[in-house]
């Protein structure tokens, strides 16, 4: 679809041209434990910060180290350049110290007019909670002030409950290749999820409509293999796509650009202590404490679901959070007896994809495949 290729290749897209031309706010963020349904509630547009797989950090090196994440280096690049200036506002969260420097330098370089920092906890327990709901009331306090938003119950639930049609939607779209015939790629899957934050949450709607409309005429794939792939904080759509032309599917995924997107499960009626649990119950990310037992259940149950063949998990240089719990995941995996692949990659490098292809190349010829 010709829309969803400008959404995954633009940063300023056309959604973003036609919210500015109509004076609507737009807020960035970055981390999957900022609720978008405040923004939708508040009529703000909510602006998930990515890089697309932009390799060029010559300016974000003189506030970020070569030692920091090259995505957060990357969408660093991109502020200082200019690319993100259509944005009224940014959310900072603790997501990990290579995000927090991104966002705090960023803001001190090229100020926005509203900056807020959500403080998200790093454990799930009924004070967690209770702390984060906390949080989410600061910051419809903050967007109340700032913008004379108008939040209220009434809006918050609307909001909610159209996420939960698109989440309900879009899971249904990337489970349909689990069973039958496969008829998606799994960087198309990557770029739906991709341009979630890229567009209103209605049109968005419309998008996966239309989008599950199409493929039902689709041929079957020829599918050499099965991957599982997961670990890092990347939307590098193009590196999915280039790994897949070897035969390999991503028929699952772990990525935070990924499947847990669409995570929905609450059992609160208010609206803000629901969102703080649908967020906090579902941050399956290596900065959470005590969690790991979660995460592995979680990736165990998608890699038994859609009858992955192996795993290849990625973690962008430098970021010990998904490096080092990679290694762990890897040893448990193969107790169960399914191939598994380390890949340590700079991100948006493509100089580097000649070595990630014959390293993926010859996993696949290990799976006898």
């Amino acid at each position: 679809m010709e829309i969803l290729k400008n959404i995954t290749t633009t940063i300023e897209n056309d959604y973003v041209k036609a919210a500015r031309a109509s004076g609507q706010k737009i807020i960035g963020y970055v981390c999957l434990s900022t609720p978008r349904e405040v923004f939708d509630a508040a009529g703000i547009f909510p602006y998930r910060i990515k890089a697309l797989g932009r390799g060029d950090t010559s300016m974000a090196d003189a506030y970020l180290s070569r030692f920091n994440c090259g995505f957060c280096r990357a969408c660093l690049q991109l502020g200082l350049e200019g690319s993100y200036n259509f944005l009224d506002g940014i959310i900072e969260t603790n997501g990990c110290d290579h995000l927090r420097g991104m966002f705090e330098n960023w803001q001190h370089a090229v100020p926005r007019p509203f900056f807020h920092y959500i403080r998200v906890p790093h454990l799930i327990d009924q004070d967690s909670l209770q702390w984060f709901k906390e949080e989410i009331e600061l910051l419809i306090s903050a967007l109340n002030q700032h913008f004379a938003s108008g939040i209220d119950d009434q809006k918050l639930q609307g909001a909610i409950e159209m996420q939960d049609r698109v989440s309900l939607l879009m899971k249904q779209i990337y489970e349909s290749r689990w069973e039958g015939e496969i008829k998606l790629y799994g960087h198309e899957i990557m770029a739906l999820i991709v341009a979630e934050g890229s567009m209103p949450a209605a049109d968005y709607l419309q998008l996966l409509d239309s989008f599950n409309e199409e493929i039902k005429n689709r041929k079957a794939l020829d599918v050499r293999a099965r991957i599982f792939m997961g670990g890092a904080a990347t939307d590098e759509i193009s590196l999915v796509n280039e790994l897949e032309k070897l035969g390999g599917l991503m028929v699952a995924d772990s990525f935070c650009f990924g499947g847990r997107v669409f995570l929905r499960e609450a059992a609160a009626a208010e609206p803000v202590k629901r969102l703080a649990e649908t967020y906090l119950n579902n941050l399956l990310c290596p900065r959470m404490f005590m969690s790991y037992s979660n995460r592995k259940d979680y990736i165990f149950n998608l890699i038994n679901r859609s009858k992955a063949d192996g795993a290849v998990l990625f973690h962008n240089k430098f970021c010990d959070l998904h490096g080092i719990e990679n290694v762990k995941l890897k040893m448990d995996l193969e107790k169960e007896g399914l191939p598994v692949m380390l890949l340590e990659k700079e991100y948006g490098a493509g100089a580097d994809i000649g070595r990630i292809k014959t390293r993926v190349q010859a996993f696949l010829e290990q799976l006898k495949r």
